[in-house]
Parts: structure tokens; C-alpha cells; sequence
């Protein structure tokens, strides 16, 4: 038996989980802008309290790593690295698009699923998984226009979601074979069967060296004088 934490900070939602297994038991969560640092260790305590379960008693810590917010990854990364260190216990982590995906699976065997997080202005994360999360095209920060979405025009049918999907609909409903999928945020509650997979394969990180999936630089702009 397992109990694994499952942090989530990608996006402005702030959501942490606990697992039995692959089983979710607890869970909080809140989408109220980037209040990570104001919210997450409350969180964790909470999710804790809840499942009556002592931080202790913890045998792994999952982190969604990425691609998302700069601040939000870097805010979750460095509370799941804290408490493996401390716990001494396995540091797990996912990638924030195969969550994503795994919350929106359905019954359509000829569908192939593609999670968008914006990215800020007409830029967004994206990738191509089919119904088993085998990943079909390579995660990449994409400038979405009228050429640059020709490339899922290649399947069959393909279902859009995320963020990053609610601001270029009308380019992307211009492919006959696209499909939509409302209300779809990255959740530690789409964590919990993921991360119990990793656990059994001991697929587990380095806590030293770890660090989020970026995708592209963090830059900072300052004004000219």
C-alpha cells in the first residue's frame, strides 16, 4: 500500500492531492490566479487532515513538472523536493500535458487528444497523445496560426482543451477534424493513477538535481530609461 501526495502548480490552479494507491482520497484545490505560495502547504496540510493520515506516513511525493508558469512550477517543484528530502522518500514526476489528457479521455478509439496551456499572447504548450497517453507529437511552445495548425489536421479526429485552446477556438474550428473539450485545467486529482504507475516501476527522480519543465527561459522585462 501506497500513499503519495500529488502536487499541482502548473496554472492558476493550486491543487494538491493524496492517493491511496491509485485511488484519490483527498483532495483541495482552488483556481483563484497564482496564490500558490499563499496556498499550498495549507493545502497539503489539509489534504492530510482530511485522510486522517500523517505526513509520515507518506511513501512518495508526485510533482507536475511542466510545461505552465514559471513561478507556479518553481513554488510546487520546490515543496514536493523539500518533503522528499525531508521524508527521505521517493520525489515522482509528470508531465503537466499527460495529466491534462488523462482527465479528458473518453470513448472514442479514434481520437487523439491535444492539451493546450497558454502561453501568453498566441503562443501555447502543446502536445499529441492517443487514448493510451502514448505521446504522438513532441511537447512544444507553438505560435498558433492558420499554418502553424495544419499539422493536426493528420488525424483522424483530434480533441482540443485546455487554456490555451480557449483562445485560438476559431482558428483551430477551421480543421474538419477538430472536436472540443470544455472546462479542462491541470488537477492533482488526475494525478493519482499516474504517479501509483511510477511508484510500482520505481521510476523516480534525483531530489538533488531535479528541476521543472520549463520549455522555453524565463526572461524579465524592464523598461527603457
Amino acid at each position: 500500500m501506497a500513499f503519495i501526495l500529488n502536487i499541482e502548480t502548473s496554472s492558476t490552479v493550486c491543487s494538491v492531492s493524496l492517493s491511496k494507491n491509485s485511488e484519490l482520497i483527498s483532495l483541495k484545490e482552488i483556481n483563484d490566479g497564482f496564490t500558490h505560495a499563499e496556498n499550498l502547504h495549507v493545502f497539503i496540510e489539509e489534504v492530510l487532515k482530511t485522510a486522517n493520515i500523517s505526513v509520515k506516513e507518506l511513501n512518495a511525493v508526485a510533482i507536475s513538472k511542466g510545461p505552465g508558469s514559471y513561478t507556479g512550477l518553481r513554488i510546487g517543484v520546490s515543496a514536493a523536493k523539500g518533503l522528499a528530502f525531508s521524508l527521505n522518500i521517493p520525489l515522482i514526476a509528470l508531465d503537466t500535458l499527460q495529466i491534462m489528457t488523462n482527465s479528458a479521455l473518453i470513448k472514442d478509439d479514434a481520437a487523439v487528444y491535444c492539451p493546450m496551456i497558454d502561453a501568453r499572447r498566441m503562443e501555447i504548450y502543446t502536445a499529441v497523445y492517443d487514448k493510451d497517453l502514448k505521446q504522438l507529437k513532441d511537447t512544444e511552445a507553438l505560435i498558433v496560426d492558420e499554418n502553424s495548425i495544419q499539422q493536426f489536421s493528420e488525424f483522424e479526429k483530434i480533441y482540443f482543451f485546455g487554456d490555451g485552446m480557449l483562445k485560438c477556438k476559431e482558428l483551430l474550428g477551421a480543421l474538419k477534424n477538430a472536436a472540443f473539450i470544455e472546462g479542462i485545467l491541470p488537477s492533482a486529482k488526475n494525478m493519482c493513477d499516474l504517479s501509483y504507475k511510477k511508484y510500482l516501476e520505481k521510476k523516480f527522480e534525483d531530489v538533488a538535481y531535479f528541476e521543472p519543465f520549463y520549455l522555453k527561459d524565463f526572461l524579465i522585462l524592464t523598461k527603457k530609461s
